[in-house]
């Protein structure tokens, strides 16, 4: 998968730098029984042409973020702080005329609902129509129509002329997403967000809609932030990775430097929870806990009461930590990050747990998939088929440059 380098152009424009820069980003919600902030101090940056894939359990942020990108977050949520920058225009500060223009134009979304995001009472064709004609003023009726029949076609919709005078309710629910991705791309846009595009479909449905998202980068040439839960979804299209926690953003790094050498213990978390498809009679290891409330979220590290890693230690809980650059691109916010470094030698009496196992002085695991000490995956951990994970092995070679390869002008 490439990543075009900076000054690329993709779908309409030429873009130097960050297509997307998000920085700081806080996002509350007043509720009856005190404030939400939902999302406190993310930062993100999206390049051209570059998938950028987004996890956390649901509650962490990771919709919100998604939406107050395109203006979307509405009463009784508010954005109180933070830069939302797209072609180095900070999208809080321009008119809502250009906020349109720019949503639905050079930014597509693709919603995780399709069935509530499509109006029920317009034909589906007529909504991608409308779509093409208000970015596109200067465009016939008669030639958008052909158009939407075409990007109804380049999704795979069955009969597409015939389904283009269909509404919603009569689509099956991995037509209504193709629609939705069809609406998406039909301006050519420099970004597009998937918000959970899986969600809810069959695993064979699944793997055409991962399909289809590739064909449409590959049709516009612009770049993605991936949202989900399913981190098969994550190893079979992202290049970077930002995993999300209790609105914030814990680590960050390129897609095989985090399924293979995560460095914060929520990540670690998530990888030792996965199902694999060689281990016979084991058990799922999870996360104990559950999410913090985020109306009253707990002091310091907001994973501590979950963290096998913590221990109780005063730092954890009281410290809020702040994000460390543990390798070329590779960024955690954990105190501790160095004791899951491969190679880490702990103090007699202080080792670093990871789930159910235990990581000796020299990082070694012993189970089926999980991290060894070099920062390989031992065992039968594979990606195999369309978005189905069984551990992290396979996670293809990218040919995009991360953050600090591209800073080096790589």
């Amino acid at each position: 998968m490439t990543t075009p380098a900076e000054g690329v152009t993709a779908g309409t424009g030429t873009v130097d730098g960050p297509l997307l820069d998000v920085d700081g980003l806080c996002v509350e919600f007043g509720t009856e029984d005190g404030t939400v902030r939902a999302v406190d101090g993310v930062g993100l940056r999206v390049y051209p042409g570059e998938v950028l894939g987004v996890v956390g359990e649901s509650g962490s942020g990771k919709s919100v973020t998604a939406m107050s990108v395109l203006g979307l977050v509405r009463r009784p949520g508010r954005i109180v702080g933070g830069a939302i920058r797209f072609r180095g225009r900070d999208l809080r500060t321009v008119s809502a005329e250009q906020l349109r223009s720019i949503r639905g134009g050079e930014i597509g979304m693709i919603f995780q609902d399709p069935m509530t995001a499509l109006n029920p009472v317009i034909p589906v064709g007529g909504q991608i129509v409308e779509a093409l004609r208000l970015h596109r003023p200067g465009l016939s009726r008669a030639a958008a129509r052909d158009r939407a029949v075409e990007l109804l076609t380049l999704v795979g919709v069955p009969h597409p002329r015939t389904r283009f005078r269909q509404y919603p309710h009569e689509y099956s629910g991995g037509m209504r997403q193709r629609a939705m991705i069809a609406m998406a791309i039909a301006n050519d846009p420099l970004l597009i967000i998937a918000d959970e595009p899986t969600t809810a479909l069959d695993v064979t449905i699944q793997a055409q809609v991962l399909r289809l998202l590739r064909t449409a980068r590959r049709s516009t040439g612009s770049a993605t932030i991936l949202i989900t839960h399913d981190l098969g979804v994550i190893a079979e299209l992202a290049d970077r990775v930002v995993v999300m926690y209790a609105g914030r953003v814990v680590e960050e790094g390129d897609v095989r430097t985090i399924f293979t050498a995560p460095r914060h213990p929520y990540t670690v978390g998530l990888m030792s929870s996965r199902p694999t498809l060689g281990a016979e009679g084991g058990r799922l290891r999870p996360i104990p806990g559950s999410p913090p409330s985020l109306l009253d979220p707990p002091g310091g590290c907001p994973f501590h009461p979950r963290c096998a890693l913590s221990r109780g230690r005063e730092r954890c809980r009281t410290e809020r930590p702040a994000h460390h650059e543990v390798g070329a691109g590779h960024r955690s916010a954990c105190h501790f990050h160095h004791e899951l470094a491969p190679g880490h030698d702990p103090a007699p009496g202080d080792d670093v747990i990871a789930g159910d196992d235990v990581i000796a002085g020299d990082g070694e695991v012993a189970g089926d998939g999980e991290v060894a000490g070099d920062g390989e995956v031992a065992g039968d951990g594979e990606v195999a088929g369309d978005g189905e994970v069984a551990g992290a092995e396979l996670v293809p070679e990218r040919a995009g440059h991360t953050e600090a390869e591209r800073e080096a002008g790589s």
